[in-house]
Parts: structure tokens; sequence; C-alpha cells
């Protein structure tokens, strides 16, 4: 795989179980392929732990640098994409959540405060690092979240590969 492999994963257990459409990452790809990562895998799984870390883990098996979950970030019980996403960090990056926070009140979604999405650095197959963000599971909320990121990306991608400052 290329540097610029991306990867796109929708946690919902709705869509999961075809009870609803996937709308949140369909968007991301769109955009991702828009910016010029045009190798983007997808991946949807249900709500939980395990299922987040597992396909986390399969992404960047597969060599994703840059990883964008969809879903899973909010208050309900079953919101648990941030614990997942921690267990295959290496690296928290405060800011670049805080920053998609923000970036989704400043689209007028005050309730965007209430995404728990963490962003940090993770190991792929082949021992390189990625970067792993985690978005709401709306289309709005992925569009803002990926304003951030993707305005960050070059910076990001080159300090993943030992870049200076």
């Amino acid at each position: 795989m290329t540097l610029d492999t991306a990867a796109v994963i929708t946690v919902s257990d709705r869509c999961a179980r075809g009870e609803a459409e996937d709308r949140s990452g369909p968007a991301a790809v769109a955009l991702l392929r828009q910016t010029g990562l045009t190798e983007v895998a997808t991946y949807l799984v249900p709500d939980g732990v395990e299922p987040v870390r597992d396909v986390l883990r399969t992404a960047l098996g597969a060599g994703a640098r840059l990883v964008v979950t969809t879903g899973g970030t909010g208050v309900t019980p079953r919101d648990l994409t941030p614990e997942g996403t921690r267990e295959v960090l290496e690296q928290e990056v405060p800011g670049i959540a805080e920053a998609v926070r923000q970036q989704g009140v400043a689209a007028g979604v005050p309730t965007a405060v209430l995404s728990r999405g963490l962003a940090g650095i993770a190991r792929t197959g082949d021992g390189s690092r990625a970067l792993v963000v985690n978005l709401p599971g709306s289309s709005g909320g992925v569009r803002d979240g990926l304003q951030v990121v993707l305005t960050l990306w070059p910076h990001v991608r080159g300090q993943l590969d030992g870049a200076d400052h």
C-alpha cells in the first residue's frame, strides 16, 4: 500500500444489522478521495470496545496510514468507540480531537462538545506510524471533522515518518 492509504470505519449497531443506511462512512470516503487519498478501505462494525479495537487492528495491519472512524463517540451506553480506539493508540493527540469538537461548534452544532472522540498515533502492520481519529456519526460531523484532519494531514504525515518540525 502507498503512503497515502486511508481507512474509514463506520461504527453503528443499526447499520451493521442493516436497519439503517450508512451515510457518514461514504461521506468520509468521498472527502478523502477529493483530497487525493485514492486508496480508501472501508469497514462497518457494530458498536462496542472489541469490534472497534479489532477492526482498527485490521485496518492498521493492512497498512492504512490515516484511519478515521465515524460513530460511537457520544454518551449513550453503546458509544464505546473511544474505549476501543484507546486500546490501539501508542500516543494520544488531544489537540486534534479538541479541534474537531470546536469545528463542530463553529459550524453551529453546540452538541459537538459531547463527542468523546480521540485522536492519536498507532502502528501499522509494517511498523510504520499512522494517525487514527474518531469522528462523530453524522455526515455533517464527518465533514467538519475532516476539514480539521485533512488540513493537518500533510504535516502529520511528514512527522509520522520522522520529518523535522
